[in-house]
């Protein structure tokens, strides 16, 4: 008899450890009887394990244990078409966890994490691709307030220089709105993976895009068309300062010549009036005394004459030129 007491409690030790199992913080248990999940009492909904030590029925109950927490989805970015024909790189990432435990574990074969986010992406990548599909570039790269460009071109300058070059050519930009949807579709495609997800037993928590590249094919197009497109207001700018240049040479060269012409005209009234009151003097002085007003002038006309002693005049000495010089020859002898 004591011999069978010490193998029927070392079986019933056995028996007893294989009857409890722990679920860990962060986790949830469920227990599989020959292949199927066990139910809570009357009803369809699986019964679920919290952390803590439980029991089961050995051999013939399995535990599978599966993670409560909020998981990331993070993989590959993956290529989309937009609405203009364009293919787009878009780098997203999911929080997903598990919301009905029983189901996940049948959706995914046995809980298999993999399995879960491989049929999660898939959902996620279908509802994406269609929002993108119906969105342009410009849409779907900007945020969710909608962007504007000045409506003059003083708003438009950041710094000193900008400002006074844009002081001298002032114009209006055209305005062009753009209806930032990124936000919405992030909104959307999370609202729509949600419903979908159900079916697996997972709660969507949150939907990202993370990063919104283009191909490298067509990025550097992309890069070249921008290009242009600044030059090409480069250029307006540039036309529009030359035009105002030319506009500011213009009226400072008529200013030029207003005050050259007021200046010049002023100075022929000032040198007319000199030259009357001189020949004024020259009358008066010719009337008070002819005779030595004529000598006097003959002396200025010979200082003129014999400047210098190179000079040589070939004249009658009988001319009227030398009548002074000739009366003082007379006077002398």
């Amino acid at each position: 008899m004591r011999k069978l007491i010490i193998p029927v409690v070392v079986i019933f030790i056995a028996l007893l450890l294989m009857s409890m199992f722990v679920v860990k913080e962060g986790e949830r248990g469920i227990v599989v009887r020959f292949g199927r999940i066990l139910k809570d009492n009357n009803t369809e909904v699986a019964r679920i394990y919290e952390p803590g030590l439980h029991f089961k029925v050995p051999v013939f109950d399995r535990v599978h244990d599966l993670d409560a927490r909020i998981q990331t989805m993070d993989d590959q970015a993956d290529r989309f078409l937009t609405a203009e024909k364009k293919d787009v790189i878009i780098d997203t990432y999911v929080k997903w966890r598990i919301k009905d435990f029983g189901k996940y574990y049948l959706a995914t074969g046995g809980g298999n994490t993999s399995t879960a986010e491989s049929l999660l992406k898939r959902k996620v990548v279908d509802s994406l691709r269609a929002e993108i599909g119906a969105k342009e570039i410009k849409q779907i790269v900007s945020g969710e307030d909608s962007i504007s460009t000045p409506t003059t071109s003083s708003d438009i300058a950041q710094t000193k220089a900008a400002k006074a070059a844009l002081a001298v050519i002032e114009g209006v930009v055209p305005v062009k709105k753009v209806e930032g949807q990124r936000d919405q579709i992030m909104a959307d495609v999370l609202e729509e993976t949600r419903e979908s997800a159900k079916d697996l037993g997972i709660e969507v928590v949150d939907f990202r895009i993370k990063k919104i590249n283009l191909p490298d094919e067509i990025s550097e197009s992309i890069y070249r068309r921008m290009r242009a497109e600044r030059e090409s207001v480069a250029r307006s700018y540039r036309s529009q300062g030359r035009q105002r240049a030319e506009e500011l040479r213009a009226r400072s060269e008529l200013e030029v010549a207003t005050v050259l012409a007021n200046a010049k005209r002023k100075a022929q009234v000032v040198r007319g009036d000199a030259d009357a009151k001189a020949a004024e003097i020259y009358a008066k002085a010719y009337n008070q005394d002819p005779e030595f007003y004529s000598f006097w002038r003959s002396l200025k006309a010979y200082e003129t004459s014999f400047n210098s002693k190179n000079d040589i005049l070939v004249i009658d000495p009988n001319n009227e030129f030398f009548k002074y010089m000739n009366h003082s020859e007379l006077s002398a002898k």
